[in-house]
């Protein structure tokens, strides 16, 4: 073998080891480190001493004083300063799934210990929200206006009470679910298999959980073989066939692009709700060696997982624009994210920064941001792959925590892609 020849086999061998781990050349293990990191990026409260983020300090250290209560903690939404009890629950939740499906990767990655301390600073904050029997306090109101016989709210406590009980189904069923795989307790799986709702969804996220609640449940029935939890791998398999490209019955707008796109404002995290769903089913297809039917069609694993990956990809810089939508990763990255934090530049102890300083002197700036929010995931781009890295453009270019919680089991999976 001559040397040129021997040249080109060893070149040839370790571009394929490398686009193995890497694909489209990105470094998809830098990117799950990132993610992470935005999400210390967003914790409320005393930040410990291993705080990463070098712009961050403590904050809103008097939560929950006004009620007597300890509600300091948490995680601050998006890119304003409030703490919502659901999306940040939804946000540990699927964190904490990440951990289970993709615990080798995640320790070879090196970033298990950073999933933990993301998950236990949430959970430590719950447990502060229902401290109390009885009591569980869903948000930290920084101004409390209470309501009841005395002073009445009709109004909106009526249309509460109406909004929780019609969007609790699914939640109580995301509940029931999970508490079915971690205790086999069958009063839950009794639970389940009434209340299952026949309900095709194209999409998942802190609001709208069917295809989460069908995928975890297509495993126990996988394993199990209940004929009762069969309805749950079909309804599963529907969600694929609304989704996946290739299926007659895809039904989901995409960009020119190849983006999944739902709607408007922060509409990536439908995305990374995607290549969740579809990294984790791709991957439970794949151990027990089952397809997805659509009508007369069928799919296997690689189809499922290789569309999870494409629109990964698209995220982190395989789009019409050649841009990342994470900040400090890859190619163009945006400046200038809609977070009060990151765009406000430090300053002296006693100087004290109000809210209409930030609209006078920093929101309409544009220039980047003075403290880079790494590894947040934006808004991302409009229907026709159009973005705008504008501080006041926040359909395009504010985060939020649940889009990188959902981007952590498929950056995980693609830490080595086969």
């Amino acid at each position: 073998m001559g040397t040129e020849t021997l040249f080109a086999a060893v070149l040839i061998t370790w571009l394929a080891v490398f686009q193995c781990c890497n694909g489209h050349n990105f470094n998809y293990k830098e990117a799950l480190t990132k993610s992470l990191m935005f999400l210390e990026a967003q914790r409320s409260g005393k930040l410990p001493a291993d705080n990463r983020i070098h712009w961050r300090g403590d904050s809103a250290l008097d939560d929950g004083k006004e009620a007597n209560v300890d509600l300091v903690g948490g995680y601050y939404d998006a890119g304003d300063n409030v703490k919502y009890g659901m999306p940040m629950a939804f946000t540990i939740t699927t964190l904490a799934w990440s951990a289970i499906a993709y615990e080798k990767e995640l320790k070879a990655a090196g970033e298990m210990g950073n999933v933990h301390s993301a998950i236990r600073w949430g959970t430590d904050y719950f447990l502060k929200c229902g401290k109390k029997r009885g009591i569980f306090y869903v948000e930290t109101p920084r101004t409390v206006l209470q309501i009841n016989e005395t002073v009445p709210g009709t109004e909106i406590a009526a249309e509460t009470s109406a909004a929780m009980a019609a969007s609790s189904i699914d939640e109580l069923l995301w509940a029931a679910s999970w508490l079915y795989t971690a205790t086999k307790d069958q009063k839950f799986r009794k639970f389940i298999t009434e209340e299952a709702v026949s309900a095709v969804v194209d999409e998942f996220n802190w609001d709208l959980k069917y295809a989460g609640i069908q995928v975890l449940l297509s495993d126990t029935f996988l394993q199990s073989n209940d004929e009762a939890l069969k309805i749950f791998k079909d309804h599963a398999d529907s969600y694929i066939c609304s989704v996946l490209p290739q299926s007659p019955y895809f039904k989901v707008p995409k960009t020119p692009g190849g983006l999944i796109h739902l709607r408007d404002g922060a509409n990536l995290q439908y995305v990374t709700g995607v290549s969740f769903l579809f990294s984790i089913y791709g991957d439970l297809l794949q151990h027990h060696n089952v397809k997805v039917k659509c009508d007369c069609q069928e799919f296997d694993a690689s189809t499922i997982l290789n569309f999870a990956k494409q629109q990964m990809d698209y995220i982190l810089g395989a789009n019409p624009l050649g841009r990342s939508y994470m900040v400090g990763f890859g190619n163009n990255p945006p400046t200038q994210a809609h977070h009060r934090g990151a765009s406000i530049p430090l300053s002296e102890a006693n100087v004290d920064i109000n809210c209409g300083m930030s609209f006078a002197r920093w929101f309409n700036k544009n220039s980047p941001n003075p403290n880079e929010l790494t590894g947040a995931i934006l808004g991302g781009p409009d229907k026709q792959d159009k973005f705008s890295d504008l501080r006041w453009t926040s359909i395009y270019t504010e985060p939020c925590t649940y889009v990188n919680s959902l981007a952590v089991a498929g950056l995980a999976k693609l830490t080595c892609h086969k």
